[in-house]
């Protein structure tokens, strides 16, 4: 996720463009660069790290005059953060930003490089920029048009033609991008905040129009070059919203990012109808080198490599163990050169999980990182990394960190259990095709917020909640108990249900309350046998469960119906209702949401 603004006016545009991306830079903190085009032609300004780096480059080189200029703060996701990889990335006909991912990128590299192009930077954005300079013949629409016909993913651009003065084009897919309009001079952003300073009105842009945007006027086309009459819009909040997007946490927004940040991270590791890890430089044979996995990780990541484990054993058949890092780097865990160690984390740099990693590594052990941090110290030192997509993430408590992590663990076992032999290519693709289908339908787990909501007066008083499953629902029963503890500060504990009979039961009374995971088929008379007996002794029972299954209506007191996926995919959509849960009770509680007592969002010490 990274941060796009643009001016064109009168005005000083390299003051605005910084100014503007001071207010995107919690959209990417990697590097940033403008590009401003005036009589002169085009001249770029680039600096890795935070904001502040480039405004002491700009000072330092010499600020451009007036003209017309982009400007981007960088979210790393193809190649790790450098002055070289930070945008904008130009040719001498144009500059562009970019806001995405370009999917195709390797096919369109090898087309480019076929035509005698060149390639400096290990971006994906750079492939899109000289696609767009391969068929710019003057007419900047019908360039921009042609390069999207062939383009794949995500994306918001901003494009400069060196021979179009005082003019930006713009256009997005499955990426924000709004157009600010102003008096004699306008603009171009990723989210309000950017522009906010200098004007409250704007136009949305959608899905595939271009926009043509100079000083006195924005002109809106679809790809037939018929105009877009567009509604002009009001922001009424201040920054502090705004930089939220309106939500009033960051946690619900991340929450209701989570649609997305799947998509991005599973669709281009997707061809030919399996998973394919070709583009993180996997091996083809990669899965079949190894006999036994070991996952480390801590908190939330550990969770998430506790589904991994029942996945990669229930199809790939491969033995796996899950350790806390903190616990594996002192448990002298017993390793092979036949071994696999898999370290997962959201920000690259958790300090137990870097230990566990360069333990495996001192004893010659292959190991894969799992990071949504391009460049962090994890990535960097592991032999292998798979990169997560999905952006920052603020809130401490982590939400869709998580669910890349799990929809990575997916594409792991399915592809591991492809290569030992354990599926054919027919199972293959069907799992896949029921991966992305429990994607697509995440999105519809938004429209329950609302029920989920007015659950919440329910348990803001509880002093202590219990959550129950089996099988896979035992593994997110984990995860739904550890995000109630981290964010309202109720006790919380998570049990296998069939464990109740062994102690934990005498803890229910009368009112506690208990959620009760029902998604698995397989399991279902177990876990309602396991409900019958935590009513037995007045438990208040949430049963979380799928559509699709027809459960007497005596046990439970509320239920939570979640979309009908196969069973094997049901944690994807499960612990976005967790997650719900537990935010919600915690507003209602008065909680500080973002920023729990005692918690940092990236662990870096022992």
């Amino acid at each position: 996720m990274c941060g796009i603004v643009g001016y064109t006016g009168a005005r000083n545009a390299a003051d605005i463009l910084v100014g503007g991306l001071t207010n995107l830079e919690y959209r990417g903190y990697d590097s940033a660069g403008i590009s401003i085009l005036d009589q002169s032609g085009i001249s770029t300004i680039k600096a890795k790290g935070r904001l502040q780096e480039l405004a002491c480059k700009i000072k330092e080189v010499g600020k451009p005059g007036a003209g017309c200029g982009i400007g981007h703060t960088r979210w790393a996701t193809h190649g790790e953060p450098s002055d070289i990889n930070s945008h904008p990335h130009r040719t001498p006909k144009l500059s562009m930003v970019h806001n995405g991912i370009i999917e195709n990128y390797l096919e369109i590299k090898k087309f480019l490089s076929d035509k005698g192009y060149t390639f400096e930077s290990q971006t994906d954005t750079e492939t899109a920029v000289k696609l767009v300079d391969y068929f710019y013949k003057g007419d900047p629409f019908d360039a921009i048009h042609q390069a999207l016909e062939r383009l794949e993913g995500s994306y918001a651009f901003g494009i400069l033609f060196a021979d179009q003065p005082d003019t930006i084009y713009a256009v997005r897919k499955d990426s924000p991008l709004i157009v600010g309009l102003g008096e004699n001079e306008n603009y171009i952003a990723s989210d309000v905040p950017a522009i906010l300073e200098h004007t409250r009105d704007f136009y949305l842009l959608d899905e595939m129009e271009i926009a043509v945007i100079k000083p006195g006027s924005v002109v809106i086309l679809d790809l037939t070059r018929a105009p877009v009459k567009k509604e002009r819009m009001r922001a009424n909040w201040d920054i502090a919203a705004a930089q939220k997007g309106g939500y009033p946490h960051f946690m619900l927004k991340e929450i209701c990012e989570q649609p997305k940040a799947l998509t991005d991270t599973v669709h281009p590791r997707i061809r030919h109808t399996r998973p394919d890890f070709s583009a993180d430089d996997i091996p083809a044979d990669f899965w079949s080198q190894f006999d036994r996995v070991h996952i480390t990780a801590c908190g939330t990541a550990m969770y998430a490599g506790t589904v991994g484990k029942v996945l990669l054993e229930r199809l790939a058949r491969i033995p796996v163990d899950v350790d806390l890092a903190s616990e594996f780097r002192y448990r002298d865990p017993i390793l092979t050169d036949r071994s696999l160690v898999i370290v997962i984390s959201q920000s690259g740099e958790t300090a137990d999980s870097l230990a566990a990693m360069r333990l495996a590594k001192s004893r010659g052990i292959t190991t894969l990182a799992i990071v949504n941090v391009i460049g962090s110290s994890i990535a960097r030192e592991a032999d292998f990394v798979l990169h997560t997509y999905a952006g920052p993430e603020i809130a401490v408590a982590s939400t869709k960190a998580f669910s890349v992590q799990i929809a990575m663990m997916y594409l792991i076992a399915i592809d591991c259990a492809r290569i030992r032999g354990m599926i054919d290519d027919a199972k293959t693709a069907a799992l896949t095709a029921d991966l992305t289908q429990a994607i697509g339908r995440t999105r519809e787990l938004l429209d329950l917020s609302g029920a989920i909501e007015s659950l919440a007066p329910n348990f803001m008083k509880a002093s202590s909640l219990f959550y129950l499953g089996r099988g896979l629902d035992y593994a997110l029963a984990m995860e739904g108990s550890l995000k109630l503890k981290e964010i309202s500060y109720i006790h919380s504990e998570a049990y296998a249900a069939g464990e109740l009979k062994h102690g934990t039961i005498s803890l229910i009374t009368d009112g506690v309350p208990v959620v009760a995971l029902v998604t698995q088929r397989e399991l279902l008379p177990k876990i309602v046998s396991n409900i019958r007996e935590v009513r037995a002794r007045g438990g208040h029972v949430v049963v979380i469960t799928k559509s699709g299954f027809d459960l007497d209506a005596d046990i439970y007191d509320e239920i939570i119906r979640l979309p009908d996926v196969d069973d094997f995919f049901m944690p994807l959509l499960a612990v976005i209702a967790l997650q719900f849960f537990a935010y919600y009770i915690a507003v209602a509680r008065g909680c500080d949401v973002d920023k729990p007592r005692n918690l940092a969002k990236s662990v870096t010490v022992e």
